[in-house]
């Protein structure tokens, strides 16, 4: 358990903390009050500042300066200390001060972004974090390092007695290191009912963030050529990076029954991510390959905190994986991540099974922040997966900014996938969308209330895109299905419903109109007869005309968190 150094102040009108000792935590760093992480300076406290696009910037252009309006940026104290968070599509950008010019309106940073920082259409947001000027509110700390400064403003049940801060040093806690390629490995340790706890991680110096997953932010439990080891009952908390990482050549390796949360980037993160040259060397080295490891009865919440871009769990060029039975909420992003292969080019990805999972507030907080990302999904896959199956999860109340709030995402090239048995509700976006891929097969869900629309499908292609038969979708949206129709997938055995009166269109096609293009031809629109869907209990009657179209109940693990 790494605790990094602790500071104990009394309250005055703020706790001030001096030091004699050279400070080493960094701006963006978290602290623990009393264990739980309170927040730091930003402003604007709970909104965002908008950056208006320079028409000369191209999407693909990364960025160093910007102007700003009247008082947005002020040469505040130790102005070098502070950073801007920019918010764009899936992934946030993080540039620390290097010069500001009021009297131009300009403000210089010490990186430039991979991107431009502008949202799509939209303009872009972002948020400014450290600076002594915005230390305000209850629960808020500023850190001088220049001067050995530490100020807390205490909560309300703190300020008759003492606070135990926490600053943490260390990026990672625990490493087992095996050497795969020379058949040399890590094996048989168990770990059980331990704590690992306060990490702090940052980008180097010349990097703004990642372009999806935060997939560069490593684990603060750290494994490589690593089999049959076991993290049993442990407490993975107040991390500010990934919280466990099986990395190259880890197989075997069981997480199980752990509580994985407060994080500064997500929960797990298995396998590599790496390019097609990489890919193609790994292939060639079956022993360095991450293969058949077991996430089972997991809670991993409340992640995303610095690198909003996380995800609960990360799988990259892996395979064989058993993802069951966890309990995932509370991040900005993507619930399960799995591929790491951008299109129809070699992926080791295969045979990942994510099955009786609950994944729900993807995108939005329990306590209502977000969203603030797009392009993301309860569960979200990439190229080409054989073998790969989504089956038995609950879905629920996950959402995008601009666009992108899905519960079952199949991007980039998804290919062999099976999607069956999940339950999807409550998006913004829909409970379905594949971007592009082949042979995907979509059976036996049941997706509901989607506010946008409740399918989609976007890129044309010219082979057989999707299967989609004996689902149920219910809505009360007059678009179920949108994107592009280009009829090469088939849709049959699905039983749709509005709640609401009017027209059900498949793209701009009504029924007549989408049937008569062959699409489900033996499929209907009549109520399923659920027992209460307004209370979201999708339980069938008896005589719900679902069965008559090869439907099967669906089961869903029981929740133990």
């Amino acid at each position: 358990m790494a605790q990094g150094c602790k500071l104990v102040a009394h309250y005055t009108r703020k706790w001030v903390a001096h030091y004699g000792c050279k400070c080493l935590v960094h701006y963006r760093c978290k602290l623990l009050v009393h264990y739980t992480l309170p927040n730091d300076t930003r402003y604007p406290y709970q909104d965002y500042l908008l950056y208006k696009r320079d028409e000369k910037t191209l999407p693909q252009e990364g960025e160093n300066k910007m102007f700003f309006k009247e008082k947005e940026f002020e040469k505040w104290r130790n102005f070098e200390d502070v950073e801007a968070i920019f918010l764009r599509d899936w992934v946030d950008v993080h540039l620390p001060v290097k010069s500001i010019d009021e009297e131009k309106g300009i403000v210089t940073f010490k990186k430039y972004s991979r991107r431009a920082l502008f949202d799509g259409d939209r303009p872009g947001r972002y948020y400014i974090e450290n600076a002594f000027e915005f230390l305000k509110y209850p629960g808020q700390w500023y850190l001088d390092r220049k001067n050995g400064v530490f100020y807390y403003l205490p909560a309300i049940r703190e300020k008759n007695g003492k606070c135990e801060i926490i600053y943490p040093v260390l990026s990672e806690i625990l490493r087992l290191e095996g050497n795969p390629e020379e058949d040399k490995f890590v094996k048989y340790i168990n770990f059980r009912n331990l704590t690992f706890s306060h990490t702090n991680w940052e980008l180097s110096e010349n990097d703004a963030g990642d372009y999806q997953a935060a997939n560069t932010v490593p684990g603060a439990i750290y494994a490589e050529g690593t089999q049959h080891c076991i993290f049993e009952g442990c407490s993975f908390s107040h991390l500010g990076n990934y919280g466990i990482e099986l990395a190259r050549g880890c197989k075997d390796n069981l997480i199980s029954n752990c509580n994985i949360l407060d994080l500064g980037a997500g929960g797990i993160r298995i396998g590599e991510f790496i390019g097609k040259e990489d890919v193609k060397k790994l292939q060639k080295k079956p022993l360095a390959h991450t293969t058949s490891n077991r996430v089972i009865n997991c809670h991993i919440y409340n992640g995303g905190n610095i690198f909003h871009q996380a995800c609960g769990i990360l799988v990259g060029q892996s395979s064989g994986n058993l993802i069951s039975r966890n309990h995932i909420h509370g991040f900005f992003y993507t619930g399960i991540s799995i591929g790491w292969t951008w299109g129809y080019g070699l992926s080791l990805a295969r045979d990942n099974i994510v099955e009786y999972n609950h994944i729900h507030h993807i995108g939005l907080k329990l306590n209502g922040e977000g969203p603030i990302l797009s392009d993301m999904g309860g569960v979200y896959t990439l190229g080409i997966q054989p073998g790969t199956i989504i089956r038995h999860n609950l879905f629920h109340d996950l959402a995008g900014y601009r666009y992108g709030g899905w519960g079952i995402y199949f991007d980039e090239g998804s290919t062999h996938i099976v999607a069956e048995n999940n339950l999807v509700y409550n998006t913004t976006h829909g409970g379905f969308h594949q971007h592009y891929g082949k042979e995907n097969i979509v059976r036996n869900n049941i997706f509901a209330y989607g506010r946008y629309c409740q399918l989609k499908i976007s890129r044309p292609e010219n082979h057989l895109r999707l299967i989609f038969e004996r689902n149920i979708v219910i809505g009360r949206t007059g678009r179920f299905l949108d994107g592009n129709i280009d009829f090469n997938f088939k849709f049959n055995k699905n039983l749709y419903w509005k709640d609401e009166q009017g027209e059900i269109k498949f793209g701009d096609y009504s029924w007549e109109e989408w049937r008569n293009k062959g699409m489900d031809k033996n499929s209907l629109i009549l109520d399923p007869l659920f027992i209460n869907p307004k209370k979201y209990n999708f339980n069938l009657e008896k005589n719900s005309p679902a069965f008559k179209l090869g439907f099967k109940p669906i089961i869903l693990a029981r929740n133990e968190h």
